[in-house]
């Protein structure tokens, strides 16, 4: 066996899987000169690599959520033994160690990528954008051989126009005074949940119909838009919330928060969705189908139904990008085939 044929051996691992072919043997000359340190780097090599990995993700304004994947699989990556190492404290890895674990000839992106090659394609392709953004940082890039399954991209779910009328009927029946004004907003202004559960009280100007929101995808700010039927939920909450406030005399800072509990503790993402469990109920919807994220969909499907431009859906909606807008194209066609095929049901019954 010659030297090329031990290299074809060591670097053709990649198997099929139901994704299809992820990776093929690599070519050294398409990875570049990856063996020098960049030189920002050089004087804090000695460092520990993960924090101010950490610090630079939190600098590009990388959603917490998307943090957390990174550092993740930041973490599974380091861990990763090939032949002949030791096991390592993984938060104490330099820089310059990091440097060299990176490497893509060294074989552990291989047996990193061959490892993940039975997950569904989203995850795949997550977990090689977060090494793609280390490896650049770290003085590297992933190299060509690497490559993202296609991901097909299932449809966001609404619910139906008799559904969100039960929603909406459960939310202004509910003992729970949050009910009302939550579900308002989330139907009437396709605001995410984080975004909901940040709102500040003097983030809203309910004379201009309007509040700036803060919490969404990448930590930016937008402006969401109220109707009259939220700014009239919204003035029965703080008239709510001015009592709760003055009964309970709160000595914790979360009182400037628009949504409080009765403990007067701002409101978080779950505990939007337990609520949403009991008005599911309610409603005699199945609780899988009624989520914060649904009445977002819901809206921006509204929208669009009712004739507003994709680009306007897309500020309103706070997407960064319109190819994240134009799934809603096919929504509305999928809800324009149920009104056409309910129709021809209808006439053929006459």
């Amino acid at each position: 066996m010659g030297p090329m044929d031990d290299q074809r051996q060591r670097s053709g691992w990649a198997a099929d899987g139901p994704t299809g072919r992820i990776a093929t043997p690599f070519d050294l000359s398409v990875i570049g000169n990856s063996q020098v340190l960049p030189a920002r780097l050089v004087r804090i090599q000695h460092l520990p690599c993960l924090p101010l990995w950490e610090t630079q993700l939190r600098s590009e304004k990388k959603s917490n959520h998307t943090i957390r994947s990174y550092m993740s699989t930041a973490r599974r990556f380091s861990a990763t033994i090939i032949p002949g190492e030791q096991e390592v404290d993984i938060e104490e890895i330099s820089i310059s160690e990091m440097h060299d674990r990176c490497n893509p000839n060294n074989g552990r992106l291989d047996l990193f990528i061959q490892a993940i090659a039975n997950l569904r394609p989203a995850t795949i392709n997550s977990r090689i954008a977060a090494l793609s953004h280390l490896f650049r940082y770290i003085g590297h890039r992933i190299p060509d051989w690497v490559h993202r399954p296609a991901a097909s991209r299932p449809l966001p779910r609404t619910l139906t126009r008799d559904e969100v009328v039960r929603v909406r009927r459960a939310a202004q029946d509910s003992e729970n005074a949050l009910a009302h004004p939550i579900i308002t907003l989330l139907l009437d202004t396709g605001m995410r949940v984080s975004e909901l559960c940040a709102l500040e009280t003097g983030t809203i100007d309910l004379a201009d119909r309007s509040a700036r929101v803060y919490g969404g995808k990448g930590d930016k700010d937008r402006t969401v838009l109220f109707t009259e039927r939220s700014v009239e939920a919204m003035e029965a909450w703080f008239g709510t919330r001015r009592l709760l406030i003055q009964r309970k005399n709160p000595p914790n800072n979360d009182v400037d928060a628009v949504f409080l509990t009765n403990r007067v503790a701002r409101i978080s993402t779950r505990y939007v969705q337990k609520m949403m469990d009991v008005l599911a109920d309610d409603a005699l919807i199945p609780r899988t189908r009624l989520t914060p994220h649904t009445l977002r969909h819901n809206f921006a499907t509204g929208l669009l139904e009712r004739g507003v431009d994709l680009v306007s859906i897309q500020r309103l909606l706070g997407h960064s990008n319109i190819q994240t807008t134009r799934i809603y194209l096919d929504i509305s066609d999928q809800t324009l085939r149920e009104i056409y095929h309910r129709a021809q049901s209808a006439s053929l019954e006459e």
